[in-house]
């Protein structure tokens, strides 16, 4: 009768401990695939993040060109760019950057009714892991009234 007992004991033992050996592999394989599925993404990395016009006159069209590079292994597609003010107008190439290539978002600020010191933002949106990010420009709005 023991020796059916310690035999039962060993059974379920043996049981439960390859239960929890297979329960850390599936949960290792769970991991890997979680890693692996990470891989093949598109990574933004722009040269500046803000661009500071200094001084300029009331009713200019004033520009600047903010260029990036695809760091990723995968595509990078800008899939919009929202500013802050009508009165900035961001321009971007609407075709996929592939890894290692770059590209430039141009963003034209009209200072027609501005005076004084302006700061407008650009939140570019994109399959980046970082999907969206916050460009800057400044400007000092000099009337000449």
């Amino acid at each position: 009768m023991m020796a059916k007992f310690y035999f039962l004991f060993i059974s379920v033992a043996l049981v439960l401990f390859s239960g929890c050996g297979n329960s850390n592999q599936s949960t290792k394989e769970a991991e890997d695939s979680r890693h692996d599925s990470d891989t093949g993404r598109a990574i933004i990395s722009f040269t500046d993040y803000e661009h500071n016009f200094g001084q300029v006159k009331e009713g200019e069209k004033i520009g600047c060109i903010f260029s990036f590079v695809n760091k990723g292994s995968s595509s990078l597609l800008i899939r919009n760019a929202v500013t802050s003010c009508d009165c900035t107008v961001p321009e971007f190439e609407k075709k996929p950057v592939p890894p290692g290539e770059s590209g430039t978002l141009e963003v034209v600020f009209d200072t027609s009714g501005r005076s004084g010191v302006q700061t407008k933002t650009i939140a570019v949106h994109s399959n980046s892991v970082t999907p969206v990010v916050v460009l800057q420009i400044k400007a000092e709005v000099i009337n000449n009234n």
